[in-house]
């Protein structure tokens, strides 16, 4: 490709909501083109790297065994009623109707169509099993869309699904998939994650993200300094305390005005203690049941921990109304002292030890203390529905200690079980002629993602530093006096041995000062810059810079070609 024919310009401003480097970066470098909020243009830099990152995903799981398939973008209601997903899945999805009134989403995922498809084919367990993917653009109407292609309205991904006859198989499948992931992100050049995480919105009751590591990430990931646990925050498990309380140190009930004291900050205050010593009492709704939820008052509620706990389509906090009709008194002044006998009461292991707490009285301004489980209220069901954090003792191994890194999620895999073959009728005749529900996983990759994520890793204050096997280009020659003859024939010379040889190369063929040619190679981030100017030239030299270290070294230009196309072919490679 020669510069002076390319459909591409770099830009010196940065759009006033671009926040984050990948964002700035390939708007500067002419990447991408914003056509409304959270929907973009991919021009040819970026689609060359989306069409490698595509590459190398296609090869990974063809090799093992899966068939691509593309299925429509535009999906009817049917199926997302039939799943019972039409009303949960909220906001996030973009409804709308054809001429004949008709309901109809953009597809935001393809659980249901996938599902759809495959029942009507199966119909012997000696089918199975099969693994089926797509590339495919997504839309999801995201509230406020943000950071570029981190978090757009529409984006491109790889979506892929696995049917097996039972959970053995199906287990295997995923693990398959894992395997594979692992693959794709480490050819892609990453350094990357895979971590326990919640299942969310998709369901199921396994899962695990491949998170790229980043200072910019969105998502926290907690890691074990010793052993190899690692996981998302909304996954990561807090230590079981041991429920040690002494009956002995047991003091009297005692009720405490509070007036206008609702939050434990204000309540804490106000009684001079430490917010470690609250109950704090919160009315969920989980599938439009209310339940209680108790933890300490210097921890949080994990709602993803808590919706598992609860096997729950979806958790959120109670509304004020609902919260005085199930407890008779308004947020604030909640506690579990006196709640309705057949309420359930779900408890954190924060406060499974210790004695005489503080709590609301389910009266108006009024708190109680030395509040005491199984004296003073039922003993709850106690669970881990808090939020581990760095410091805390790992999990899994007993000399650990979990470490906090910020973290970019690319791609996810989920055991889904029988959920949806369930609710779509997706089913077989085993070997007695009995019908049963294929076993299901579920697996993705945000393809649009994995490319800002990749620059988000890899860049500085001149521009991005891409990984060799998805760079757009992977060599740029820049012949930097444009009116020398001899440079402009040494120029055309390595430009054509260098694609001989396999190589991605462009000719910075315009007619620009070296500075600026230079700035642009730096921006765009080309892996490896051959400079020849007169003096070069003429001492039969060229000088190569590798973006990536920023070593600069002077190498014959007999044998630049030869020694520059090695060092591509290693680096294709990954490790």
């Amino acid at each position: 490709m020669r510069l002076s024919r390319s459909f591409y310009r770099t830009l010196k401003e940065i759009p006033k909501d671009a926040q984050i480097p990948s964002h700035q970066l390939m708007f500067r470098a002419g990447m991408i083109q914003q056509l409304s909020s959270g929907i973009y243009n991919y021009l040819p830099l970026a689609l060359r790297s989306l069409k490698k990152i595509e590459s190398i995903v296609r090869e990974e799981l063809d090799k093992r065994d899966c068939e691509e398939v593309l299925m429509p973008a535009v999906i009817p209601a049917e199926l997302w009623k039939e799943s019972g997903r039409w009303d949960i899945y909220g906001d996030l999805l973009l409804r709308f109707k054809d001429r004949k009134d008709n309901d109809y989403c953009m597809g935001p995922t393809h659980e249901e169509v996938i599902t759809d498809m495959v029942r009507r084919n199966l119909r012997s367990y000696k089918q199975l099993p099969w693994n089926l993917y797509q590339v495919q653009g997504k839309f999801r109407d995201e509230f406020r869309p943000r950071f570029g292609l981190m978090r757009g309205r529409e984006f491109i991904m790889k979506d892929g699904y696995s049917f097996d006859l039972d959970e053995k198989g199906a287990k295997e499948s995923y693990w398959k998939m894992y395997e594979a992931y692992t693959a794709i992100f480490k050819r892609c050049g990453l350094r990357f994650r895979a971590v326990d995480a919640a299942t969310g919105d998709i369901g199921g009751d396994m899962s695990h993200e491949f998170q790229v590591l980043a200072s910019s990430g969105e998502d926290l990931i907690l890691s074990c300094d010793c052993c190899d646990y690692a996981a998302n925050v909304e996954k990561a498990v807090t230590p079981q305390r041991d429920a040690k309380r002494d009956e002995a140190a047991y003091l009297p009930l005692e009720t405490v005005e509070t007036p206008n004291q609702r939050t434990i900050e204000e309540v804490s205050t106000f009684l001079g203690a430490d917010a470690s010593r609250f109950i704090k009492a919160l009315v969920y709704e989980a599938d439009s049941e209310a339940v209680l939820v108790l933890i300490a008052g210097n921890v949080d509620v994990n709602e993803s921990k808590l919706q598992a706990v609860l096997g729950a389509g979806a958790v959120r906090m109670a509304s004020d109304a609902l919260v005085e009709v199930t407890m008779g008194v308004a947020p604030g002044f909640v506690g579990p002292v006196g709640a309705p006998e057949k309420l359930r009461i779900v408890a954190d292991h924060s406060i499974a030890s210790g004695e005489n707490w503080i709590c609301g009285a389910n009266a108006p301004h009024q708190h109680l203390k030395n509040v005491n489980a199984g004296r003073d209220f039922p003993e709850p069901e106690f669970k881990d529905i808090s939020f581990a954090a760095a410091g805390n003792a790992c999990p899994r191994c007993e000399n650990g200690k979990l470490e906090e890194f910020r973290g970019i999620e690319v791609g996810q895999v989920f055991y889904l079980g029988t959920k949806y073959s369930k609710a779509l009728d997706c089913s077989y005749l085993d070997e007695q002629g009995k019908s049963q529900p294929a076993e299901m996983g579920c697996y993705g990759i945000g393809v649009s993602r994995t490319l800002a994520a990749a620059i988000e890793q890899n860049h500085d204050e001149n521009g991005i530093k891409w990984p060799v096997p998805i760079a757009p280009w992977e060599v740029v020659v820049l012949p930097l006096q444009a009116g020398d003859e001899a440079v402009a024939e040494a120029a055309e010379n390595l430009y054509s041995t260098l694609r001989e040889k396999g190589i991605e190369v462009v000719l910075d063929d315009r007619k620009e000062r070296a500075g600026f040619k230079f700035k642009d190679a730096d921006l765009i981030g080309y892996p490896v810059q051959i400079a020849l100017g007169g003096r070069s030239v003429a001492a039969g030299v060229a000088e190569v810079k590798f973006r990536e270290s920023g070593e600069k070294t002077e190498m014959p230009l007999d044998s630049v070609a030869a020694t520059v196309a090695q060092w591509i072919q290693e680096q294709r490679i990954g490790d």
